[in-house]
Protein backbone atom coordinates (compact mmCIF):
# COMPACT_ATOMS: atom_id res chain seq x y z
CA UNK A 1 0.00 0.00 0.00
CA UNK A 2 1.99 2.96 -1.30
CA UNK A 3 -0.73 5.50 -1.96
CA UNK A 4 0.16 8.93 -0.59
CA UNK A 5 -1.66 10.23 2.46
CA UNK A 6 -3.67 13.33 1.78
CA UNK A 7 -5.59 16.11 3.40
CA UNK A 8 -9.16 14.92 3.00
CA UNK A 9 -11.76 17.18 1.39
CA UNK A 10 -14.22 18.93 3.66
CA UNK A 11 -17.51 17.07 3.78
CA UNK A 12 -21.02 17.97 4.87
CA UNK A 13 -22.74 16.72 8.02
CA UNK A 14 -22.61 14.50 10.01
CA UNK A 15 -18.81 14.28 9.84
CA UNK A 16 -15.72 15.94 8.46
CA UNK A 17 -12.59 13.99 7.54
CA UNK A 18 -9.74 16.05 8.94
CA UNK A 19 -7.12 13.62 7.67
CA UNK A 20 -7.18 10.50 5.49
CA UNK A 21 -4.28 8.03 5.36
CA UNK A 22 -5.63 5.24 3.12
CA UNK A 23 -2.24 3.54 2.95
CA UNK A 24 -2.34 2.94 6.69
CA UNK A 25 0.44 4.39 8.85
CA UNK A 26 2.65 2.41 11.22
CA UNK A 27 4.00 3.79 14.54
CA UNK A 28 7.15 4.99 12.76
CA UNK A 29 4.98 7.07 10.40
CA UNK A 30 2.73 8.64 13.04
CA UNK A 31 4.43 10.85 15.61
CA UNK A 32 3.24 13.36 18.17
CA UNK A 33 4.25 16.80 19.34
CA UNK A 34 2.81 17.23 22.83
CA UNK A 35 2.93 20.85 23.91
CA UNK A 36 0.89 23.41 25.82
CA UNK A 37 0.75 25.46 22.61
CA UNK A 38 -2.02 23.05 21.56
CA UNK A 39 -4.07 23.48 24.72
CA UNK A 40 -7.48 25.09 24.57
CA UNK A 41 -7.65 28.91 24.46
CA UNK A 42 -10.20 30.35 26.95
CA UNK A 43 -13.13 32.12 25.32
CA UNK A 44 -13.14 35.93 25.66
CA UNK A 45 -16.83 35.90 26.63
CA UNK A 46 -16.60 35.52 30.43
CA UNK A 47 -20.22 34.40 30.77
CA UNK A 48 -19.70 31.64 28.23
CA UNK A 49 -16.41 30.66 29.86
CA UNK A 50 -18.01 30.58 33.32
CA UNK A 51 -20.72 28.25 32.02
CA UNK A 52 -18.11 25.46 31.94
CA UNK A 53 -17.87 25.37 35.74
CA UNK A 54 -21.60 25.88 36.17
CA UNK A 55 -22.47 22.92 33.95
CA UNK A 56 -19.91 20.67 35.65
CA UNK A 57 -21.14 21.61 39.14
CA UNK A 58 -24.73 20.86 38.15
CA UNK A 59 -23.79 17.49 36.69
CA UNK A 60 -21.65 16.39 39.63
CA UNK A 61 -24.44 17.31 42.04
CA UNK A 62 -26.77 14.99 40.12
CA UNK A 63 -24.15 12.29 39.63
CA UNK A 64 -21.42 12.07 42.28
CA UNK A 65 -19.62 9.33 40.33
CA UNK A 66 -18.51 11.71 37.55
CA UNK A 67 -14.72 11.88 37.34
CA UNK A 68 -12.71 14.71 35.80
CA UNK A 69 -9.96 12.72 34.05
CA UNK A 70 -7.31 14.28 31.82
CA UNK A 71 -7.35 13.73 28.03
CA UNK A 72 -5.18 14.61 25.07
CA UNK A 73 -6.49 17.59 23.14
CA UNK A 74 -6.40 17.50 19.33
CA UNK A 75 -4.75 20.70 18.11
CA UNK A 76 -4.15 19.82 14.46
CA UNK A 77 -1.51 17.95 12.47
CA UNK A 78 1.16 18.33 9.82
CA UNK A 79 2.24 16.07 6.99
CA UNK A 80 6.02 15.92 7.13
CA UNK A 81 9.15 13.83 7.18
CA UNK A 82 11.15 13.16 10.33
CA UNK A 83 13.59 15.93 9.39
CA UNK A 84 10.75 18.43 9.12
CA UNK A 85 10.43 18.51 5.34
CA UNK A 86 6.99 18.14 3.83
CA UNK A 87 6.21 14.52 3.00
CA UNK A 88 2.75 12.99 2.97
CA UNK A 89 3.80 9.53 4.17
CA UNK A 90 4.45 10.85 7.68
CA UNK A 91 1.89 12.49 9.97
CA UNK A 92 2.71 14.51 13.06
CA UNK A 93 -0.18 15.05 15.47
CA UNK A 94 -0.31 18.23 17.55
CA UNK A 95 -1.66 17.35 20.98
CA UNK A 96 -2.26 19.43 24.07
CA UNK A 97 -3.91 18.60 27.38
CA UNK A 98 -7.55 18.94 28.40
CA UNK A 99 -10.00 17.19 30.71
CA UNK A 100 -13.47 15.70 30.84
CA UNK A 101 -14.89 18.66 32.77
CA UNK A 102 -13.92 21.09 30.01
CA UNK A 103 -15.20 18.68 27.36
CA UNK A 104 -18.61 18.60 29.04
CA UNK A 105 -18.60 22.39 29.39
CA UNK A 106 -17.54 23.21 25.80
CA UNK A 107 -18.10 20.46 23.22
CA UNK A 108 -21.15 19.05 25.04
CA UNK A 109 -22.47 22.44 26.14
CA UNK A 110 -25.90 23.25 24.67
CA UNK A 111 -24.23 26.47 23.50
CA UNK A 112 -21.28 24.61 21.92
CA UNK A 113 -21.55 26.48 18.61
CA UNK A 114 -20.83 29.75 20.40
CA UNK A 115 -17.37 28.42 21.29
CA UNK A 116 -16.48 28.13 17.60
CA UNK A 117 -14.57 30.72 15.59
CA UNK A 118 -15.39 31.42 11.94
CA UNK A 119 -12.37 30.03 10.10
CA UNK A 120 -11.48 27.47 7.45
CA UNK A 121 -8.52 26.46 9.62
CA UNK A 122 -9.86 23.69 11.87
CA UNK A 123 -7.40 24.38 14.70
CA UNK A 124 -8.48 28.03 14.74
CA UNK A 125 -12.17 27.22 14.43
CA UNK A 126 -12.06 24.93 17.47
CA UNK A 127 -9.46 26.74 19.58
CA UNK A 128 -11.98 27.44 22.39
CA UNK A 129 -13.28 23.85 22.64
CA UNK A 130 -11.84 21.01 24.68
CA UNK A 131 -11.82 18.63 21.69
CA UNK A 132 -10.33 15.54 23.39
CA UNK A 133 -8.99 13.09 20.82
CA UNK A 134 -10.97 9.87 20.88
CA UNK A 135 -10.11 6.70 18.99
CA UNK A 136 -11.88 3.90 17.16
CA UNK A 137 -10.91 0.59 15.57
CA UNK A 138 -12.11 -0.99 12.35
CA UNK A 139 -11.49 -4.67 13.17
CA UNK A 140 -11.60 -7.23 10.37
CA UNK A 141 -12.04 -10.89 11.36
CA UNK A 142 -10.40 -13.81 9.53
CA UNK A 143 -13.69 -14.35 7.64
CA UNK A 144 -13.71 -10.69 6.48
CA UNK A 145 -16.36 -9.34 8.84
CA UNK A 146 -16.19 -6.02 10.71
CA UNK A 147 -16.93 -5.70 14.43
CA UNK A 148 -19.59 -3.20 15.51
CA UNK A 149 -20.97 -2.63 19.00
CA UNK A 150 -24.38 -1.37 20.05
CA UNK A 151 -23.81 1.16 22.83
CA UNK A 152 -25.65 0.61 26.09
CA UNK A 153 -27.98 3.12 27.71
CA UNK A 154 -25.40 3.70 30.48
CA UNK A 155 -22.87 5.58 28.34
CA UNK A 156 -22.60 9.36 28.34
CA UNK A 157 -22.78 9.89 24.59
CA UNK A 158 -25.05 8.36 21.96
CA UNK A 159 -26.67 5.57 24.00
CA UNK A 160 -28.25 2.87 21.82
CA UNK A 161 -26.22 3.82 18.74
CA UNK A 162 -23.87 1.60 16.75
CA UNK A 163 -20.16 2.30 17.13
CA UNK A 164 -16.75 0.80 16.53
CA UNK A 165 -14.75 -0.30 19.60
CA UNK A 166 -12.74 2.58 20.99
CA UNK A 167 -12.29 5.23 23.63
CA UNK A 168 -9.34 7.56 24.24
CA UNK A 169 -5.55 7.53 24.46
CA UNK A 170 -4.87 8.36 28.11
CA UNK A 171 -2.28 10.84 29.47
CA UNK A 172 -2.08 8.93 32.76
CA UNK A 173 -0.92 5.80 30.90
CA UNK A 174 2.31 7.62 30.02
CA UNK A 175 2.66 9.42 33.34
CA UNK A 176 1.44 12.83 32.20
CA UNK A 177 -0.39 15.02 34.71
CA UNK A 178 0.46 18.52 33.51
CA UNK A 179 2.85 20.27 31.14
CA UNK A 180 5.27 21.97 33.53
CA UNK A 181 5.82 18.98 35.78
CA UNK A 182 6.48 16.60 32.90
CA UNK A 183 8.97 18.96 31.26
CA UNK A 184 11.00 18.93 34.47
CA UNK A 185 10.95 15.13 34.74
CA UNK A 186 11.41 14.08 31.13
CA UNK A 187 12.98 15.39 27.96
CA UNK A 188 10.34 16.60 25.48
CA UNK A 189 11.50 14.06 22.86
CA UNK A 190 10.93 11.23 25.34
CA UNK A 191 7.46 12.56 26.16
CA UNK A 192 6.58 12.81 22.47
CA UNK A 193 7.71 9.22 21.85
CA UNK A 194 5.69 7.95 24.81
CA UNK A 195 2.56 9.77 23.64
CA UNK A 196 3.09 8.53 20.06
CA UNK A 197 3.23 4.94 21.31
CA UNK A 198 0.13 5.51 23.44
CA UNK A 199 -1.81 6.28 20.26
CA UNK A 200 -1.31 2.64 19.21
CA UNK A 201 -1.27 1.01 22.65
CA UNK A 202 -4.56 2.65 23.63
CA UNK A 203 -6.56 1.36 20.69
CA UNK A 204 -5.43 -2.22 21.35
CA UNK A 205 -6.31 -1.74 25.02
CA UNK A 206 -9.79 -0.45 24.15
CA UNK A 207 -10.48 -3.31 21.73
CA UNK A 208 -9.44 -5.96 24.27
CA UNK A 209 -11.52 -4.38 27.03
CA UNK A 210 -14.65 -3.83 24.93
CA UNK A 211 -14.74 -7.02 22.85
CA UNK A 212 -12.89 -9.63 24.91
CA UNK A 213 -10.60 -10.45 21.98
CA UNK A 214 -7.09 -11.14 23.37
CA UNK A 215 -4.11 -9.07 22.30
CA UNK A 216 -2.48 -12.17 20.82
CA UNK A 217 -5.31 -12.42 18.24
CA UNK A 218 -4.89 -8.83 17.03
CA UNK A 219 -2.42 -7.76 14.36
CA UNK A 220 -0.56 -4.47 14.69
CA UNK A 221 -2.92 -1.51 14.13
CA UNK A 222 -2.39 1.00 11.34
CA UNK A 223 -3.61 4.58 11.51
CA UNK A 224 -6.08 5.48 8.73
CA UNK A 225 -7.10 9.02 9.62
CA UNK A 226 -9.03 11.43 11.81
CA UNK A 227 -12.76 12.02 11.62
CA UNK A 228 -14.65 14.76 13.40
CA UNK A 229 -18.37 14.72 13.95
CA UNK A 230 -19.92 18.06 13.16
CA UNK A 231 -22.27 17.84 16.14
CA UNK A 232 -20.13 19.10 19.06
CA UNK A 233 -17.00 19.08 16.81
CA UNK A 234 -15.78 15.84 18.39
CA UNK A 235 -12.52 14.42 16.84
CA UNK A 236 -11.47 10.75 16.78
CA UNK A 237 -8.46 8.92 15.34
CA UNK A 238 -9.25 5.66 13.54
CA UNK A 239 -7.15 2.54 13.14
CA UNK A 240 -7.49 -0.62 11.08
CA UNK A 241 -6.72 -3.93 12.81
CA UNK A 242 -6.83 -7.45 11.43
CA UNK A 243 -8.00 -10.19 13.80
CA UNK A 244 -6.90 -13.81 13.43
CA UNK A 245 -10.20 -15.10 14.86
CA UNK A 246 -13.38 -15.66 12.88
CA UNK A 247 -16.78 -14.11 13.62
CA UNK A 248 -18.09 -16.96 15.79
CA UNK A 249 -14.94 -17.05 17.90
CA UNK A 250 -15.16 -13.31 18.51
CA UNK A 251 -18.82 -13.51 19.53
CA UNK A 252 -18.00 -16.19 22.09
CA UNK A 253 -15.31 -14.01 23.66
CA UNK A 254 -17.54 -10.92 23.81
CA UNK A 255 -19.62 -12.35 26.67
CA UNK A 256 -16.60 -12.05 28.98
CA UNK A 257 -15.40 -8.61 27.84
CA UNK A 258 -14.08 -6.48 30.71
CA UNK A 259 -16.03 -3.38 29.63
CA UNK A 260 -19.01 -5.27 28.24
CA UNK A 261 -21.33 -3.01 30.23
CA UNK A 262 -20.62 -0.22 27.73
CA UNK A 263 -22.46 -2.11 24.99
CA UNK A 264 -25.38 -4.52 24.72
CA UNK A 265 -24.45 -6.47 21.60
CA UNK A 266 -21.58 -7.19 19.24
CA UNK A 267 -22.25 -7.54 15.52
CA UNK A 268 -19.99 -9.01 12.84
CA UNK A 269 -21.06 -7.48 9.55
CA UNK A 270 -20.13 -7.26 5.89
CA UNK A 271 -19.14 -4.03 4.15
CA UNK A 272 -22.67 -3.65 2.74
CA UNK A 273 -24.29 -4.24 6.13
CA UNK A 274 -21.86 -1.82 7.74
CA UNK A 275 -22.81 0.95 5.34
CA UNK A 276 -26.46 0.47 6.25
CA UNK A 277 -25.61 0.93 9.94
CA UNK A 278 -23.75 4.23 9.54
CA UNK A 279 -26.91 6.36 9.76
CA UNK A 280 -27.28 5.13 13.36
CA UNK A 281 -23.65 5.88 14.30
CA UNK A 282 -22.24 9.01 15.95
CA UNK A 283 -20.92 11.28 13.21
CA UNK A 284 -17.26 10.65 14.06
CA UNK A 285 -17.79 6.88 13.71
CA UNK A 286 -19.70 7.38 10.47
CA UNK A 287 -16.55 9.17 9.37
CA UNK A 288 -14.52 6.20 10.59
CA UNK A 289 -16.41 4.03 8.13
CA UNK A 290 -15.63 6.57 5.39
CA UNK A 291 -11.92 6.32 6.24
CA UNK A 292 -12.09 2.52 6.08
CA UNK A 293 -13.86 2.69 2.73
CA UNK A 294 -11.10 4.94 1.37
CA UNK A 295 -8.54 2.38 2.55
CA UNK A 296 -10.38 -0.48 0.86
CA UNK A 297 -10.64 1.48 -2.40
CA UNK A 298 -6.92 2.31 -2.23
CA UNK A 299 -6.06 -1.39 -1.86
CA UNK A 300 -8.14 -2.26 -4.93
CA UNK A 301 -5.93 0.05 -6.96
CA UNK A 302 -2.91 -2.20 -6.48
Amino acid sequence: MEKADTEAPITSHPYNLLLSSPSGLSPSQLTVVFDEAYDRVPHPDSDLENSISEIWNEKTQRNASLFNGSKFRYGGHTLCNADGSIQESHVRLHLGLTDYRTFVGTNLNSLWERFLVTSEDDSVRCRHTSSPLGNGAIIETSDKKILVLKRSNNVGEFPGHFAFPGGHPEPEEVGIECHQREKKLMDSDIINKKVSQEMFDSIIREVVEETGVPTTSLCKPVFIGISRRELNVRPAAFFFIKCTLDSNEVKELYSSAQDGFESTQLYTVSMVELEDMTSKMPGCHHGGYALYKLMVEAQKGF
